[in-house]
């Protein structure tokens, strides 16, 4: 059974659906299960988004009907509902999801992930998930279309900004033809291009623009230049008070470097970091993160350690590049095999 056949079998037979995603979620969790839930009202579900904390203001456009609440008014005003189905956006894991959404979706009488992520091959046997997507969005929107419901704009602008921020405005290898067909056909909704960038990112003040110049100024490359990173710390961040959702693509920045195999990000959060990873496309990140500690796709990933951020720097670096070195070594015997 294809991921459209769980998807349609396990929505026919539900009536009362709570669909969430991880917590601290970004755009593309946010944006497939507002976009799932209307369509699946359409149809005539009774579905509401549910999620450990409150939906930031920054994503409220993105959310006309007011589908999305917190845990702590769904225990308000729904505790007692029974739960034919929980779906679970952008994470194959209940425990990404926060341990007051676990409660609520162990009551479920099934739970369905709609995921991209690499997971056990039982888990993505059982639920909806294609790791060739390049969003959970871009599968998420399969689906709605697999199950013969049209989109509207309300649909298309958040599948729209969930595709554009995981896949870094299109850049990532995992964009394909069908994902730009996808597009299209959101865009058919009236959803603009600059419309959807400039709201999803915003305009910026110009103390954003010089912390940009600020963080950039900290990068470095190992003497071959195949990994290079940035480091932000907390007092970089409350210098310019700027929000944290904001850094994520500082990153991107690194991918224009000569001989670049490797970027990182470290970003301080008290006695934590968190190491973001992206590759060029050959060298498995992934992997890489899963060895921290974290885990990802094969181009984006990250890992949170414990540990000052100096200490977590020279130690990720040295690991990065020993694990660099195996994964030239394999590719090149592989090309040799070829």
């Amino acid at each position: 059974m294809n991921p459209y056949e769980r998807f349609k079998r396990a929505i026919d037979k539900a009536q009362n659906i709570v669909l969430t995603t991880h917590i601290v979620p970004d755009a593309d969790g946010i944006g497939s299960e507002i976009a799932l839930c209307i369509a699946l009202r359409q149809m005539g579900k009774k579905a509401i988004c549910v999620n450990e904390e409150a939906l930031l203001d920054r994503y409220k456009y993105l959310d006309p009907f007011d589908v999305v609440i917190s845990l702590e008014d769904y225990k308000r005003f729904y505790a007692d509902s029974d739960i034919d189905l929980c779906i679970v956006a952008d994470t194959n894991s209940l425990f990404r999801i926060g341990e007051g959404m676990k409660k609520v979706a162990d009551k479920a009488a099934q739970v369905l992930f709609i995921d991209h992520h690499p997971c056990p091959k039982e888990t993505m046997e059982q639920n909806c998930i294609d790791t060739s997507k390049a969003a959970t969005g871009e599968l998420a929107g399969d689906l709605i279309e697999s199950v013969g419901i049209s989109f509207t704009r309300e649909m298309a602008l958040p599948l729209y900004t969930a595709i554009l921020i995981d896949t870094s405005s299109f850049r990532y290898p995992t964009v394909k033809g069908n994902t730009h067909r996808l597009i299209g056909k959101l865009m058919d909704t009236g959803v603009t291009p600059p419309h959807a960038y400039n709201m999803v990112y915003g305009t910026k003040k110009l103390s954003y623009m010089k912390m940009l110049g600020r963080v950039l100024s900290t990068a470095q490359t190992t003497k071959d230049e195949k990994i290079s990173w940035l480091i932000l710390s907390e007092d970089i961040l409350q210098k310019f008070q700027v929000d944290p959702e904001d850094t994520h693509a500082f990153i991107n920045h690194l991918l224009v470097l000569d001989n670049i195999k490797i970027a990182c990000m470290f970003r301080e959060m008290g006695t934590q970091t968190k190491v973001s990873l992206r590759s060029t496309g050959t060298i498995d990140v992934g992997l890489m993160a899963q060895a921290l500690g974290g885990g990802g796709h094969d181009h984006s990933a990250a890992a949170i350690i414990k540990g000052s951020l100096e200490f977590v720097v020279k130690t990720t670096i040295d690991k990065l590049q020993v694990m660099l070195e195996e994964a030239e070594k394999k590719l090149a015997e592989e090309e040799t095999l070829n």
